[in-house]
């Protein structure tokens, strides 16, 4: 059985390095339904791929507990 992939795109301030993308990633890979997670420290946007739709007061707070700004929802084209 396939499942049906969401792509949901973010804009994360405060992050300048490799542990802060690691951190990002792992509080929003606690989020239930989600697989997967990029971040592009450089530009501070946040890909993330879950099997159903998030709650953005989640996201909200698991990128404030990793210790960053959540700015909002990103555009996923580039």
């Amino acid at each position: 059985m396939l499942r049906t992939m969401i792509e949901h795109g973010y804009t994360v301030s405060g992050m300048s390095c490799g542990h802060c993308a690691q951190s990002v990633t792992e509080e929003l890979t606690g989020l239930p339904g989600v697989t997967e997670v990029d971040v592009d420290v450089a530009t501070g946007r946040v890909v993330v791929r879950a099997e159903t739709a998030l709650a953005e007061d989640d996201v909200r707070g698991a990128v404030e507990e990793a210790g960053f700004t959540y700015e909002g929802t990103a555009s996923l084209v580039s």
